[in-house]
């Protein structure tokens, strides 16, 4: 026989390995991997040949070290080596072939007899096998979708930031109801020596509007800190804390009054508009209070979206049933990452991952099933679009396209970054699936309730 066919042979032997499945049940399998001595002896073969070439021994020349010393100081690491590589290359090519759609990675299962003097190797593999399962998207106003308004009530009080943030500022003798106090705040057991700008209209209670109005600078007064501000997250601003110590901090405080302001505000005229709007757009104060209004109900929207998108994915994971493969899990998650879990914390960390998991499935299944793709050309795109925004945000309104095609590139390399916007954009595509395939309970209300009722 020549040698070309004795090759033929050697890769039509590899390639028919020994490979078997059985199934343990719908959700767990057994794979199980055979491996004779003419799987890998070649390999094995060729790498100590190689390692006889670059060997250098005392005693011998190098190059000319005997095979049998070879062998017998590397053979058997060489041949595990090549073996488990042998098994890893196998296993992948058996899974994609069998188009096996499995949870995690294959857990090798421990053999205490293994031996690797042995002729023939025997490696068993246990699988996590995804569920099968349908999706049921007649969730006939079983879904909540807010429509958020912007109120006058709203609209009047952004007029009044835009008047106040472009009025003129001038000095007060003495502290008045309307006026911006700049002073330091000190209490040395709570570690606190901080410089801010505070509005008396902002103190919370008749108590702190005495204790402030009518002081002058150089004054100085004590403040409590528990209830200061009518807006609880304002304190760990003001002292520059975090939230967890400002939403429990009561103390007292010793304020040194440094600056006293007052802001007249702006007036509502040509100048202010072409202020805020130099394409001329706005010119009288109906039209201003159309844009806030505009602007308002836009970022309204993205909440109430991203409100849509919660509200879907908690419905399909409580209305799509099916079991999961919940022992291999847990023994996978014990395994997985870089510190190996106690069968304690991996109950944990499923218990934890569970609904993500559950999602995760429902998700991949509602794309197949709908044909609902992301190729990179459309990544590429939204990442632009992205990075667009943010420039714009900086005053570079019209960015070259090559400048965008390079920061995009650049972006899309870092592969946490990539699978960020990829993740974002899959949500874009499944919100818009949603709302043209399911059937919402639609509710009208102001930005005000809809914090209140969702995020009670």
């Amino acid at each position: 026989m020549t040698n070309f066919a004795l090759d033929f042979l050697r890769t039509r032997d590899l390639q028919e390995m020994n490979i078997t499945k059985e199934n343990v049940d719908a959700l767990n399998a057994v794979v199980k991997v055979d491996i004779v001595a003419d799987d890998y002896q070649e390999k094995v073969a060729k790498v100590l040949t190689d390692y006889r070439k670059k060997a250098d021994i005392p005693g011998f020349r190098k190059g000319h070290v005997p095979m049998g010393m070879i062998k017998k100081q590397y053979g058997q690491s060489v041949m595990i080596d090549e073996v488990n590589k042998l098994i890893q290359d196998s296993l992948n090519k058996f899974l994609t072939e069998e188009k096996l759609d499995i949870l995690g990675n294959p857990l090798p299962r421990v053999n205490e007899d293994f031996n690797w003097d042995a002729d023939t190797f025997t490696f068993e593999f246990e699988l996590g096998l995804a569920p099968e399962f349908k999706v049921d998207l007649s969730a006939e106003n079983k879904v909540k979708q807010y429509n958020i308004v912007a109120t006058d009530e709203l609209i009047d009080e952004e007029v009044k930031n835009i008047q106040t943030r472009y009025g003129k500022m001038s000095a007060l003798e003495t502290a008045t109801a309307d006026a911006n106090v700049t002073s330091t705040f000190v209490n040395e057991d709570a570690n606190i020596n901080k410089k801010s700008s505070f509005l008396v209209s902002d103190l919370k209670g008749k108590t702190n509007e005495k204790k402030v109005i009518g002081v002058a600078v150089g004054d100085v007064i004590e403040l409590s800190t528990k209830k200061l501000f009518q807006d609880e997250n304002k304190l760990q601003h003001i002292l520059g804390i975090d939230k967890e110590v400002a939403d429990s901090l009561d103390v007292k405080v010793t304020v040194t009054i440094e600056e006293i302001t007052k802001t007249d505000p702006a007036d509502l005229d040509k100048e202010l508009f072409d202020k805020l709007f130099t394409d001329g757009s706005v010119t009288t104060v109906t039209q201003l209070r159309e844009k806030i209004k505009e602007d308002a109900e836009k970022q309204f929207a993205q909440q109430g979206d991203q409100q849509l998108l919660n509200a879907v994915q908690e419905y399909l994971i409580e209305n799509t049933k099916f079991d999961l493969p919940a022992e291999f899990l847990k023994k996978w998650l014990a395994t997985a990452g870089e510190k190996e879990l106690t069968t304690e914390e991996a109950a944990a960390e499923y218990e934890k991952s569970e609904k993500g998991l559950r999602y995760q499935l429902i998700e991949s299944k509602i794309m197949k099933d709908n044909d609902i793709k992301l190729d990179y050309k459309e990544l590429v795109d939204y990442a632009k679009g992205f990075i667009r925004q943010q420039m714009a945000q900086f005053g570079n309104m019209n960015p070259e396209e090559k400048e965008l095609d390079d920061i995009a590139g650049r972006i899309l390399q870092n592969q946490d970054e990539a699978q960020k916007l990829q993740g974002q954009l899959i949500s874009q595509k499944l919100l818009a699936f949603f709302k043209e395939n399911m059937n919402f309970k639609t509710k009208e209300v102001t930005y005000e309730a809809f914090i209140k009722e969702v995020y009670k």
